[in-house]
């Protein structure tokens, strides 16, 4: 398969280019920065500029898996237009130009905040969209342009509602995870909003690849919900970060964000009853994020 891979010089593209290749796929990246090993082929440019796509996306390709995005919920508060261009725009010019060479696959890397706030309620592929954020309307405009061109070309689209991604290699992230392991690496401190309670869900960056690959897999159109299937609070995080790193890491606790989401808590089992599994649980997870981060800064 010939695949691009959006997005492919950042956390988790670093990630699946690797499987991909070990696999025997030929593979394009495309990125705003050029992809680390020279010897894969990337297209350094913005997905904003058509002729980005056009260049990157040329007649042979058979999938996209679509990465590339501004995920920064303030972000999007922040510059909503710029976040839509990146983030949909994009999507939808990638979506024509696989129509235009014939490419049948077409996988995003969507997310939960496309179903907004609802409580302590457990996430599935049918609780209706309904995104508080920009960011999460983004992601929802991708999905409903992805069926779209699912119905009318017949093109075999997936997408992917991430739960939280950590994993080795995510030295530059600004998520909770890495800041906690820069904290306990530095002997600094993180703060944590509110009595950290508020419960999430945190999947491993290869398990996360593992289920790219499923979405590539697919014989038919569909949407799945990616993740652990384990919520833990804050304070459990916390605690599990500093089991795995022997640091007891300086902590305190600050004013919560408003609007902020009381639980993530999500059902897998769609994803799963295709064939995606968890390799790694999150005290395993960690424990390698922390060699990681002890090896490589």
């Amino acid at each position: 398969m010939k695949v691009l891979v959006t997005g492919g010089s950042g956390f988790i593209g670093k990630h699946l280019v690797k499987r991909l290749l070990e696999r025997g796929d030929e593979v394009q990246v495309v990125d705003l920065k050029p992809f680390p090993d020279p010897e894969v082929a990337c297209v350094v440019g913005d997905l904003r500029n058509r002729e980005t796509v056009l260049k990157a996306l040329t007649p042979g390709f058979d999938a996209v898996v679509h990465l590339a995005a501004i995920t920064s919920v303030l972000q999007s508060v922040n510059d909503p237009e710029g976040v839509f261009n990146t983030n949909v725009l994009a999507t939808h010019y990638l979506l024509e130009r696989c129509r235009e060479i014939g490419a049948s696959r077409f996988v995003l890397a969507s997310s939960n905040a496309v179903v907004g706030n609802v409580g302590s309620q457990i996430i599935n592929e049918s609780i209706p969209l309904m995104p508080l954020t920009p960011y999460g309307a983004t992601k929802a405009a991708g999905e409903m342009l992805m069926s779209a061109y699912s119905a009318s070309y017949q093109m075999l689209t997936c997408a992917l509602r991430f739960t939280n991604i950590y994993g080795i290699g995510m030295q530059a992230k600004d998520s909770v995870v890495a800041r906690m392991m820069k904290a306990a690496l530095a002997g600094t401190g993180i703060q944590i909003y509110g009595d950290g309670n508020q419960i999430r869900d945190y999947l491993y960056v290869l398990d996360a690849v593992s289920s790219i690959e499923l979405g590539l897999s697919l014989d038919a159109s569909n949407t799945l919900t990616i993740g652990l299937g384990r919520s833990v609070s804050m304070n459990e995080l916390y605690d599990l970060t500093c089991q795995a790193t022997g640091v007891s890491i300086k902590m305190d606790h600050v004013e919560a964000k408003a609007g902020e989401m009381p639980a993530v808590i999500v059902d897998t089992s769609k994803a799963r009853s295709l064939g995606f599994e968890v390799a790694y649980g999150l005290e395993d997870g960690l424990a390698a994020t922390w060699l990681d981060f002890q090896q490589n800064n």
